[in-house]
């Protein structure tokens, strides 16, 4: 047996549409339910939030300018942060694969806040006695609502959970740092046996990699701060007032504590997506060095007897079902994972910029997509990352009991032997399976108490001609 949902019948330019009878959404948003059945993704929560601060601070304006009937706009107003603070976002029915432009998003916005408003006022939903597009539309346009509310919802989203998740991250390494500063252990390139290195000077390295991300995420903030809004259909600002986009952005600003700024170049800024690919690209930067960072972690901590086993990693969960006490390192594995799917939301980034033809950019909803969930998959990945396993890595003696073997010890003498001899020692060492002091003490004139000096580990993790010119 099935039921039908009881409907009304709403209106818009291209005429009657019956629409589920309790939606606060139209007509035009029910058309875009139906032509768009693709992914079932809908926009998040930061989007949606952006998109009813604009319409809010839009009918504020609107109102000051004299443009709109107060009654009518202190409804739209209420019914605007309404849907800022998420009670209606059950209501953003539209599939994310749709117009080019977000339109079809930007009128279920337009008709969530018109329904809502008239109901506020007493109207029953449909009554259309606050109009989507003649009041909460006021001023505005898809083409440049929609790119606005990219940019601030990446604001609210990289600003507001971002940007605290890697100062954490970098705080948790700066102390991991200084923890493991007297470790001293074996450095790699290639792959291959370096010279030695402190355990805390590769923590300082990747703490360099998150400081530096912190501060391309902060420009990447600076690329968002300006907005299209007030260009409406093709840049030019027709049908809107020349202070409303000022004026919309001052009260915005004020809400989400960033300054956001009226565009100075509107053809450029509707027609591309240029600030979003640039932003893009800074969380790409930040997922490559988190990448990294997880991935030496993990590599760190292989074995634990068969691999490098210089750190141990906390025991989250069981890591096999068939090996008893095998224990696998699924906090790096689950950040590289985010790191992967933020790379290939940046393709799709710089794809949606491609999609910039004439006057406007066409690929407007696939981008808000992928930006925001790699900026929010960063946010959660990271703050895992840290609490998980960073905070709880502990050294272990691995590292250090290796050092004295280490082939590239030799690098000290090359100095005071000549690069040739030194290799000559290295690859002695090598085939006999001796430490280069081994070989040293046998193919060299230098004194036990020189070979002590010159070969100290401590003395090669620091710059300069630490071991100096031999004596005797």
């Amino acid at each position: 047996m099935t039921t039908t949902r009881p409907t009304r019948v709403e209106r818009d330019s291209m005429g009657a549409m019956e629409v589920p009878a309790t939606a606060y959404y139209g007509a035009s948003t029910q058309r875009a339910v139906l032509n768009f059945p693709i992914s079932g993704q809908r926009f998040p929560r930061p989007f949606i939030r952006a998109l009813g601060l604009i319409k809010w601070a839009a009918a504020k304006v609107n109102m000051e300018l004299g443009l709109l009937d107060p009654a009518i706009g202190n409804a739209i107003v209420q019914a605007a942060w309404e849907v800022a603070e998420g009670r209606w976002d059950d209501q953003f029915v539209v599939d994310i694969f749709q117009t080019g432009s977000g339109t079809s998003t930007n009128m279920n916005a337009n008709e969530v806040i018109a329904n809502r408003a008239g109901e506020i006022l007493g109207y029953p939903l449909g009554s259309r006695k606050v109009h989507p597009n003649d009041h909460v539309n006021l001023g505005q346009s898809s083409n440049d609502v929609i790119p606005t509310a990219i940019h601030i919802a990446a604001i609210l989203v990289i600003k507001g959970d971002l940007l605290p998740a890697l100062e954490g991250l970098h705080q948790a390494l700066l102390a991991k740092s200084r923890e493991f500063w007297p470790v001293i252990k074996t450095g790699r390139t290639h792959l291959q046996d370096a010279t030695p290195i402190r355990l805390g000077q590769e923590f300082l390295g990747y703490a360099g990699q998150v400081e530096r991300g912190i501060r391309r995420l902060r420009y990447a903030l600076e690329e968002l701060s300006e907005v299209a809004l007030g260009g409406t259909a093709v840049g030019t600002g027709v049908n809107t007032h020349p202070q409303f986009a000022a004026k919309v952005c001052a009260l915005i600003s004020q809400v989400i504590d960033h300054p956001v700024r009226e565009t100075d170049n509107h053809f450029q800024a509707q027609a591309t997506l240029d600030n979003v690919a640039a932003a893009g690209g800074a969380l790409r930067t930040v997922a490559l060095s988190l990448h990294k960072i997880a991935n030496d972690i993990r590599w760190l901590g292989s074995g634990p007897r068969a691999g490098l086993g210089e750190l141990l990693l906390p025991e989250v969960q069981p890591g096999s079902s068939i090996m008893p006490g095998k224990v696998n390192p699924v906090i790096p594995e689950a950040l590289i994972q985010v790191c992967g799917q933020v790379l290939a939301n940046d393709v799709a980034l710089v794809m949606a910029d491609l999609g910039s033809f004439f006057e406007l950019n066409v690929m407007m909803p696939l981008a808000a997509r992928n930006l925001l969930e790699s900026a929010s998959l960063l946010a959660a990945g990271t703050r895992n990352f840290t609490e998980q396993c960073v905070k709880g890595l502990r050294a272990t003696s691995k590292g250090p009991e290796m050092v004295e073997k280490g082939l590239m010890l030799a690098t000290a003498l090359a100095p005071i032997i000549g690069y040739d001899k030194a290799a000559e020692v290295a690859k002695e060492a090598a085939r006999t399976g001796r430490t280069i002091r081994e070989v040293a003490r046998e193919r060299t004139t230098l004194t036990e108490e020189e070979l002590t000096r010159i070969l100290d580990p401590a003395r090669m993790t620091e710059p300069g001609l630490g071991a100096g010119p031999a004596v005797g």
